[in-house]
């Protein structure tokens, strides 16, 4: 296992590039604006990785539209459940996997909304339909359609993967998500989809304290995912694959948390 972080695109990118470098963080997952995802920008960032040395993991996949990260208005604004928002947002998805052809990355990550619980519900039939023409057209490009994990309980993502049926699917396993969605504890999780683990988000975070927001992220070894199991999980499932650090603040202080995190990985790691 290596260690990564998540980046976000800027004029920035070699700066940040170098500094992870520098830092012993040699891998990350890039997110790039739908508007941004051209020839010129996969230029760009093929230049900084050159100059760097940096890998890129996964692609972040984001799109358009509102967006409420919350248990109010999150299942009618997230991802591409809901039906308002979800054919631009899979020609988005689908420019990001382009993006990530050119730059010969292998997996675009993102959230695909609260997926109902329910299979019966006429709601998961037209998810499952649609995710399984995206993972088709990314499939034409040779990259994999990674589901980051929130939303849903470990079952849900365990039905909808096989009830896709794409060799191309799988999942970017974040157990802070888990926690702060109230969904599943991480590390008991992975018992049941991993198998499924293409990628993993290095973060740590709190269960909800109420029925409408979700828990806190917290620096990493301060909430409950419990990284020293997690890390053995994972190597006990056979998963070689980057850690990628998510932190969700901005400022010095981010910097000092990812460093700090990376420590505790490099360590964990062996």
């Amino acid at each position: 296992m290596k260690t990564g972080v998540v980046l976000h695109y800027s004029e920035r990118l070699p700066e940040d590039f170098r500094w992870c470098v520098e830092n012993r963080i040699p891998t990350c997952q890039l997110s790039v604006p739908p508007e941004q995802e051209t020839a010129e920008t996969a230029e760009r960032i093929a230049a900084a990785c050159r100059e760097s040395g940096m890998e890129i993991t996964a692609l972040v996949g984001t799109w358009s539209g509102p967006n409420e990260w919350n248990f109010r208005q999150g299942p009618q604004t997230l991802g591409i459940v809901p039906a308002a928002y979800r054919y631009a947002r899979m020609q988005e998805l689908v420019r990001c996997a382009e993006l990530a052809r050119m730059l010969e990355v292998p997996g675009v990550c993102t959230h695909m909304g609260f997926i109902p619980e329910n299979p019966n519900d006429p709601a998961y039939g037209e998810f499952v339909g649609a995710a399984r023409w995206l993972a088709g057209a990314f499939r034409a490009r040779g990259i994999g359609l990674y589901f980051e994990t929130g939303q849903e309980t470990p079952v849900t993502l365990l039905r909808v993967l096989g009830d896709i049926g794409a060799e191309n699917t799988g999942l970017n396993f974040d157990p802070a998500n888990l926690l702060m969605y109230g969904k599943a504890n991480p590390i008991d999780a992975l018992d049941v989809v991993g198998r499924y683990v293409r990628g993993v988000h290095a973060k740590d975070g709190e269960y909800p304290t109420d029925g409408y927001s979700l828990g806190r992220e917290m620096p990493m070894g301060q909430g409950r995912v419990g990284f020293p199991a997690f890390v053995a999980k994972l190597k006990e499932i056979g998963y070689d694959g980057a850690l990628t650090i998510e932190r969700e603040i901005s400022g010095p202080q981010q910097k000092s948390d990812v460093l700090t995190a990376n420590g505790m990985l490099l360590d964990l790691i062996g």
